[in-house]
C-alpha cells in the first residue's frame, strides 16, 4: 500500500466534501494532527475507525487502501491485491514483534539477576537485600507479562492433527506447558490437544 498516495486521497476526498481537518477529526474522535499525520503519509488509519472514516468520504474501505475510487471491473482484483498486501504488512509486524518478545524476555531474566548478584556479594543489612532482591521481581515479573502478551498475538500457533491456525486466548497461552514458542493446548476447532508450534502466516 502506498502511505503518500492514501493520504493525498484522504486529504482530496476532505475537501471535496469542504472539511476542514479539525471537523473530520471532530467527526472520528481523532485529533486533527492524527488527520494531519494520514493525509501527509506518515501514518495510516487505525482499522477501528476504518469503516467510520470511509462513511464519511463517502468511498468503500478498498478505495481507501487503493489511494483511489476503484472501477466495478477492477474492484476484485484490487480487493485481492489489498488483502494480500495487509496480510504481508501483519506478517512483518509479527516478526518485529517476536524479535521484541525475545529482548524484552532477556531484560527482564537481566534485571532479576542483577539484583541478586548485588545482594549476594556487597556487604548490607538483611531488609535492605530483601528490598534489592524483591525491585528485581516486580520488573521482572511486568516484563514476562508483555513477552508472553507479545507471544500470545503476534502470529498463529498450528494444531498438529487438523492444522488449523488461530490465536489463543492469553489464558491458554499462559497456562500451556511449552518449549521454547512450542506450546501443548486445545485446538478450538478439532478438540484434540496437541504440542502446537508457532507461526506467522494464516494459511500455509
Amino acid at each position: 500500500m502506498d502511505q503518500i498516495k492514501i493520504g493525498k486521497f484522504i486529504a482530496q476526498r476532505r475537501k471535496d466534501y469542504g472539511l476542514t481537518q479539525m471537523q473530520l477529526a471532530e467527526r472520528l474522535g481523532v485529533t486533527d494532527r492524527a488527520v494531519s499525520k494520514w493525509e501527509n503519509g506518515r501514518a495510516m488509519p487505525d482499522s477501528s475507525i476504518m469503516l467510520e472514516l470511509c462513511e464519511q468520504l463517502k468511498i468503500t474501505v478498498n478505495d481507501l487502501l487503493c489511494g483511489e475510487v476503484v472501477s466495478m471491473e477492477n474492484y476484485n482484483k484490487e480487493l485481492e491485491k489489498n488483502l494480500l498486501d495487509m496480510a504481508k504488512a501483519k506478517e512483518r509486524a509479527d516478526k518485529h514483534l517476536l524479535v521484541l518478545e525475545w529482548v524484552i524476555g532477556i531484560l527482564s531474566i537481566i534485571v532479576l539477576i542483577v539484583p541478586i548478584i548485588i545482594g549476594s556479594l556487597l556487604p548490607m543489612e538483611d531488609w535492605v537485600r530483601i528490598v534489592l532482591v524483591f525491585s528485581g521481581f516486580i520488573p521482572c515479573f511486568v516484563g514476562f507479562f508483555f513477552a508472553l502478551k507479545i507471544e500470545q498475538i503476534a502470529g498463529y500457533y498450528e494444531c498438529k492433527y487438523c492444522k488449523h491456525r488461530y490465536v489463543p486466548t492469553y489464558k491458554a497461552v499462559n497456562l500451556a506447558m511449552h518449549m521454547g514458542r512450542t506450546r501443548y493446548m486445545r485446538c478450538p476447532e478439532c478438540g484434540k490437544k496437541s504440542w502446537q508450534k508457532k507461526v506467522l502466516t494464516k494459511e500455509e
